[in-house]
């Protein structure tokens, strides 16, 4: 058997396609969703994603405002700008691309965003409103993955979640997302981690293996059950001497031999990388809607 490929851009497309609905129907009151990104420094890849945030938003109809800082920006010149854009009535919605440079604090500028406008689900309120099932935003890579499972008929209802990874960006919400009740969830959920015990023997009960550790190649052929779904949300450079580049990006399954025994599966590039930017366009629109909701 070999997995059918589940691909971010088709599904994507599919949401796309629904947010211009929303958003022509928003520029019909007046209103046009607005999306800011504060880039701190010249990371070059938080400098890619930025770009490609801008470039959506654009494509949308949506208005986009791109603030670069220099790298040695201090912490109160940073949070003035975030508090700035919390009092912007044209900025729906908005994150500060991380990593910042280490001298800044990232707890201080997260809890300063306004929870309303907090397009990246960082903020503990918006944590906590998720966690008990009442979300205002979903964090966009979590989201996509339910998405993609959503939009791919892939039942998740009492199916055996097994989540790789426990970081707060990706595995902890996953969990939490998939535990609740409703469409893309009611999942029973095992969180495993570097801590642990027999990691392989968990991995292999999952009915949906969703892993995100950052570590190429991790998940191998012996620790997939026959017939899982396997969404692979890592992004990994290894040496390539075959490629123009010298390198290229892998996940953190060992893709050519999973997709013999997965029944779905992610490809890395192309699976769920496309669905972060989509979601994040979707936080911003609904972040928008909520400010009609209230002036109406």
């Amino acid at each position: 058997m070999t997995a059918t490929l589940i691909l971010g851009k088709d599904v994507s497309e599919e949401i796309y396609a629904e947010l211009r609905q929303r958003i022509e129907t928003l520029k019909a009151k007046g209103v046009t969703p607005g999306l800011a990104v504060v880039l701190v420094g010249d990371d070059p890849a938080s400098q890619v994603y930025v770009r490609k945030k801008g470039e959506m938003c654009e494509e949308l109809g949506m208005h986009s405002t791109i603030i670069r800082m220099p790298g040695d920006t201090t912490q109160e010149e940073l949070m003035t700008k975030v508090n700035e854009l919390n009092n912007d009535s044209a900025v729906h919605g908005f994150l500060v691309q991380l990593p910042l440079p280490a001298h800044l604090d990232e707890e201080q500028v997260i809890n300063a965003i306004s929870p309303s406008k907090d397009a990246d689900c960082f903020h503990p309120s918006n944590v906590g409103r998720m966690l008990i099932g009442e979300p205002d935003f979903l964090p966009a890579t979590p989201a996509g993955v339910q998405q993609m499972l959503i939009r791919s008929g892939i039942e998740t209802a009492g199916k055996h979640v097994v989540v790789v990874g426990r970081s707060n960006i990706v595995g902890k919400p996953m969990s939490a997302m998939m535990i609740q009740k409703g469409a893309g969830a009611d999942s029973t959920v095992t969180t495993v981690h570097s801590r642990t015990k027999d990691l392989a023997a968990i991995t292999r009960q999952a009915d949906i293996l969703i892993v995100a550790i950052g570590k190429a190649r991790f998940i191998t052929k012996d620790m997939v059950k026959e017939g899982a779904v396997v969404i692979d949300v890592g992004t990994n450079r290894v040496e390539d001497p075959t490629h123009p580049k010298g390198s290229r990006l892998v996940g953190d399954v060992d893709f050519e031999e999973v997709k013999e025994v997965a029944s779905y599966i992610t490809p890395v590039p192309g699976g769920v990388g496309p669905m972060t930017i989509c979601m994040l366009m979707a936080n911003a629109v609904k972040a928008a809607e909520r400010t009609m909701e209230v002036s109406e």
